[in-house]
């Protein structure tokens, strides 16, 4: 564990994974920022979270697979923990590899706030915390597209159901354009299709957008808004559809038919 004294306004940062030399490289990263700093280390999830909950961080970077307790159900019970009040709700990263597809659909649909290849580059690591924390999201370039080409479609298609958590566009990749399709079937639950029906016709107008990968400058352009007026209508989607961020809202936007593939 790196030890180091916390500044207030210090990012803290807490790493889990299984792989001793990827926690040292990406400690030697990111302690060499003057505002973040490495507050723990675990190598499962299962000493992560008891970490995350010692700590408080502000940002957990999650591998996927690991012993005794996935990444996955790591990111679960974390914000399981968060949202029954016992800890503050930490943005999750999770890193995953090119033939992970599938446990970073799962883990964004517990709540992750984004993903990352573990081979990023240091600059994109450091921009990547910096805008979970700002209430972005963050997604690997090179396998959005395929995620949800191939993997969100189909098993949202087929019946799956994501989680009802969803709000600013990161340094990944943004989510491909995709045609607006309202005649898709939705799947939503009950619950999540009434704080759906919650949004103003300009919100819905805002989601689908965000779904289609679109930063807050492309909304503003788009739609003739200014940056301040895009960013009040984000805010209230994310309080509306009590989603956590930006990679949440197009999970949902998805699954609700707001928007479909290519």
């Amino acid at each position: 564990m790196t030890e180091q004294a916390a500044d207030p306004d210090t990012l803290r940062v807490v790493l889990v994974d299984d792989q001793a030399l990827v926690r040292a490289g990406f400690a030697m990263v990111i302690d060499s920022q003057p505002d973040m700093h490495v507050a723990g280390q675990a190598g499962d999830g299962a000493a992560g979270i008891d970490i995350v909950g010692r700590e408080q961080p502000d940002v957990v970077l999650m591998d996927v697979r690991m012993p005794r307790v996935d990444g996955i159900e790591a990111t679960e019970r974390i914000l399981a923990l968060a949202d029954s009040g016992r800890i503050r709700t930490p943005k999750i990263i999770v890193l995953t590899t090119f033939d992970d597809d599938e446990y970073a659909l799962h883990a964004l649909r517990a709540g992750a706030s984004g993903f990352l290849l573990k081979d990023t580059l240091p600059e994109m690591l450091l921009d990547s915390i910096r805008t979970v924390i700002d209430g972005g999201a963050v997604i690997a370039p090179t396998t959005t597209r395929r995620l949800l080409d191939n993997e969100l479609l189909p098993r949202l298609g087929a019946g799956g159901r994501g989680t009802d958590h969803a709000a600013g566009g990161g340094p990944g990749e943004a989510a491909p354009k995709a045609e607006a399709a309202p005649t898709q079937p939705s799947l939503l639950d009950d619950a999540a299709a009434r704080r759906l029906d919650s949004l103003t016709p300009r919100e819905r107008e805002v989601l689908v957008l965000i779904a289609q990968g679109l930063s807050n400058t492309e909304i503003g352009q788009r739609l003739f808004l200014a940056q301040p007026t895009v960013k009040t209508h984000v805010g209230r989607i994310l309080m509306k559809l009590q989603a956590r961020d930006r990679v949440q809202a197009v999970v949902l936007a998805y699954e609700a038919g707001l928007v479909g593939g290519h």
